[in-house]
């Protein structure tokens, strides 16, 4: 009989508050989250006389009105990315979305209508619908194969309902939040605590989606469990995630966390820039949210502003087109055209300090938000305010607290060096430290492979990752650095990779004339220590500024060393002998040797070895000071790959057999033209006569270049004093050299 009280009792109060629910939900103003109030009556105020806002709207409205002509399709769930029923429910969440933006902005009751139908669709399937039929993923959702897309929907309806909120009557709203919204909100976090409570990309979205669904609905519970994730879960803290990346180690979980973890003081985001990119969305538009609903929160200054400094180290991590870098796992082509990349830099702008160069990167995206954030940025660019934004060298840090490793890029006229000495990078990491990657002009010129994988792609797995993105993508050989003994670094194992981290020597940008980037990292081979200095240097008599790069390896064992370069363009000239084998193989059998066909193998006839290529009109050059036993690889990828997932691009290869304590020293030279249309070369040769260790002991290391006309200069790195105060004197060759700093060139 007490029981029976008791769960009466219970009973009443619950009743009692869902009762009151429309009362508390009433009380707070519509719309609050991307939109506000007064936000809508001054774009109404300003509609017709701002040309960007007007275009994006004119746009949108077009878009929005050709899929309401359509009808209203939620067909039940059934296929993976790239699939008719994944698009059809991506595009319903965008343009609801819209519709929600297009109801305020225009005043016109079709849109809520439409919203609010599609709504009630979505309510009427979801409350009977199972887990989705795809078993793939570690955490499936139900209207998406798994619950990132689940909540990618519901960060974006949230949007649309808040949008409609008013235009809905109590009953609705009731109807909706209680078979729709709160069991959605429910089954992407207490449901799948797997996916919902860690510090990763996937929980930011479950974190936004759970928190928007929460402010709308004025839910404390709800906005709790966003923020700070959900109370009294407990993971194995060995369980991993489909990319082989632990799910909740540390036991960090939340939105909050998932801003401190992450994200750099800098704002270098740890999983790459394209990853940035896709979690620049949740992070943002939940902040502009919280900022609306919950200022008090002051969400935009949380650990020191660094979502609004995210923003512009992402920027930073694009080359001359826009194209992000693709560190990690990471598509090509993804840019800051992306309409995540729209909303982050119109959000930075007005929550930011209106810095003019973000207006002249949205100037080029072409479109604004359609809210407060949007108008701003068409005003400004209206009022002529916009600059453009100076992409400068930068050294970009990685760690909650900025010691464990980075990315220093190197900017020299139209040359960009991407240098990446980062920490493994979550679950979507590469192993393969001190790497690098080369542009001229937004073109690659020595390539990041990138990921394997061809997204919303149905034909090719499913839209998703392929197995090849850990048979090559991820291994150290698809990229340009060490390999020992054919090995990858850490084993590429992410348990001992997630560890550790290389660590900065030096970075400095000052002088224009030549700047320096220099890391060391002493785990990815235990008993050996690799420390990779790389410089661009502007000289006279050459065209360009060349690239430097010295690559000092110590170790207690003899080994292999590969250092491969996977250069863009067509050979046009060696200064060394080759084989081509009558019959291709593949360069190994395991740790992404199975996928590079061995197309020809020579050795060195001369002190330097010597590559020339030409790509996109311009010629590049490889001098590389080798040795007499050095082995000089041509490879291309594509081996092992019966279903052509890979790009068959080339690489050159040095390998270095029987060697403990070794260096690897290379010039690359970007230089002449060629027209297919006058069909003219234009200084098409090197400009490197020889390049020469001149000097190599464990304190320093000094090379010589010298050119085609006889000019000789000598740089020189100290290898284990890098303070800018250190004064240094070194006898070379019976004269003396004295400089201040870690490195010396004349």
């Amino acid at each position: 009989m007490y029981i029976k009280r008791i769960n009466k009792a219970v009973i009443t109060v619950t009743c009692l508050l869902i009762s009151i629910c429309p009362i508390i939900n009433q009380a707070q103003e519509h719309p609050s989250l991307i939109l506000t109030k007064a936000g809508v009556e001054k774009i109404r105020a300003e509609l017709g006389s701002i040309p960007l806002f007007d275009a994006s709207l004119k746009k949108i409205k077009e878009e929005v009105d050709a899929e309401m002509a359509l009808g209203i399709d939620t067909p039940i769930p059934k296929d993976y990315s790239g699939g008719y029923t994944h698009a059809r429910h991506k595009r319903n969440m965008i343009v609801m979305q819209q519709a929600g933006v297009l109801y305020q902005i225009l005043d016109d009751e079709k849109y809520a209508k439409y919203v609010k139908d599609m709504l009630m669709q979505y309510e009427g399937m979801y409350k009977t619908l199972p887990l989705h039929p795809k078993t793939r993923s570690y955490a499936r959702g139900k209207l998406f194969w798994q619950c990132l897309n689940d909540s990618n929907w519901l960060v974006y309806v949230s949007q649309a309902y808040d949008c409609i909120f008013n235009y809905l009557s109590k009953a609705e709203r009731k109807k909706l939040e209680q078979n729709l919204f709160r069991p959605f909100a429910d089954h992407i976090s207490v449901d799948s605590p797997q996916f919902y409570q860690r510090v990763h990309n996937h929980s930011t979205w479950g974190n936004a989606a759970v928190g928007m669904i929460g402010l709308v609905m004025n839910d404390k519970e709800l906005i709790d469990r966003a923020l700070y994730g959900i109370k009294g879960v407990n993971l194995d803290k060995n369980a991993k995630d489909d990319d082989g990346g632990f799910l909740n180690k540390e036991g960090k979980a939340g939105f909050l966390a998932n801003i401190e973890e992450p994200f750099s003081p800098d704002g270098y985001y740890n999983e790459g820039p394209y990853y940035q990119r896709y979690a620049m969305y949740p992070f943002l538009i939940f902040a502009e949210g919280l900022h609306n609903v919950k200022p008090e929160l002051k969400i935009f200054e949380y650990k020191d502003g660094v979502l609004l400094k995210s923003i512009n180290a992402l920027l930073n991590l694009s080359d001359a087109d826009g194209d992000f870098f693709p560190l990690n796992d990471g598509q090509k082509g993804m840019s800051y055209y992306n309409d995540a990349l729209v909303t982050a830099v119109d959000i930075s702008y007005y929550f930011g300090n209106q810095d003019p160069g973000l207006l002249n990167i949205a100037a080029k995206q072409n479109k604004v938000l359609l809210d407060d954030s949007g108008l701003a940025v068409a005003l400004g660019i209206k009022n002529g305010k916009a600059k453009p934004f100076d992409k400068k060298s930068i050294n970009l840090s990685d760690g909650p607290d900025g010691k464990q490793g980075g990315v220093g890029i190197l900017r020299s006229d139209d040359l960009e060096l991407v240098f990446k000495y980062s920490a493994q990078g979550s679950s979507h990491g590469h192993y393969d430290k001190l790497s690098y990657s080369f542009y001229e002009n937004g073109n690659e010129v020595l390539q990041d492979y990138g990921l394997a994988r061809f997204v919303n792609i149905e034909q090719k797995g499913g839209g998703n990752y392929l197995k090849e993105n850990k048979t090559w993508a991820k291994q150290t050989i698809a990229h340009n650095t060490l390999v020992q003994n054919g090995k990858s670094h850490y084993q590429g194992k992410y348990d001992i990779g997630s560890k550790h981290h290389p660590d900065l020597y030096v970075f400095d940008d000052s002088n224009v004339n030549i700047q320096i980037v220099s890391a060391k990292e002493n785990n990815a081979y235990p008993g050996t220590e690799m420390h990779r200095t790389m410089a661009i240097i502007k000289e006279e008599g050459f065209e360009k500024p060349f690239l430097l790069d010295i690559f000092k390896v110590k170790s207690d064992s003899t080994n292999q060393y590969d250092l491969p370069f996977y250069f863009m363009g067509q050979v046009l000239k060696t200064n060394f002998e080759y084989e081509v084998p009558g019959t291709l193989e593949p360069l190994g059998i395991d740790n992404g040797y199975q996928h590079l066909w061995s197309e020809g193998c020579g050795s060195t006839t001369a002190e330097n070895t010597k590559l020339s290529w030409l790509e996109k009109g311009r010629f590049y050059t490889l001098t590389s000071a080798t040795s007499k036993d050095d082995e000089l690889r041509f490879v291309r990828i594509g081996a092992n790959d019966p279903e052509f997932n890979l790009r068959r691009e080339a690489g050159f290869l040095i390998r270095r057999k029987d060697a403990k304590n070794t260096l690897f020293v290379s010039v690359i030279e970007a230089h002449g033209s060629y027209s297919p249309v006058t069909e003219s070369a234009v200084n098409s040769n090197s400009n490197v006569a020889l390049l020469k260790v001149v000097l190599d002991t464990i304190d320093y290391t000094a090379i010589s270049i010298t050119t085609i006309k006889g000019d000789t200069k000598l740089f020189i790195i100290a290898n284990t004093n890098a303070s800018k105060e250190a004064k240094h004197t070194l006898n070379i060759n019976e004269k003396n050299y004295t400089w201040m700093g870690c490195s010396y060139y004349n």
